[in-house]
């Protein structure tokens, strides 16, 4: 399944929800025209569905098999274009600082 597609039946099961449908009906609509879909949309539309209980209806409805191609081109194209935000400390060593005490506050 594409994504376009998965959209769709994001839609398709979202109806009974305003706020999901709306989110699927854009995303879709835009990937219809041949256009391009933000992450943040997607990541959006999961958020909702995950929320209101579109996720786990549609697992239950369709099966894990069927579930997971449904919502893996989302997942993924999410996973694609999402930043990755780094963890580490930043920290930047100054000239002239001890490189075994720099950072330490006392």
């Amino acid at each position: 399944m594409d994504l376009r597609d998965a959209t769709l039946m994001f839609l398709a099961e979202s109806a009974a929800y305003p706020a999901v449908a709306g989110i699927a009906q854009s995303a879709h609509d835009r990937l219809a025209d041949g256009g391009e879909i933000d992450y943040r949309v997607l990541d959006e539309l999961v958020g909702e569905a995950s929320g209101k209980g579109v996720l786990r209806d549609m697992r239950h409805k369709y099966g894990p098999v069927a579930f997971d191609s449904i919502v893996g081109p989302v997942l993924a194209e999410i996973g694609r274009r999402k930043p990755i935000r780094s963890t580490r400390y930043g920290y930047t060593w100054q000239p002239g600082e001890d490189p075994l005490t720099a950072g330490i506050t006392r």
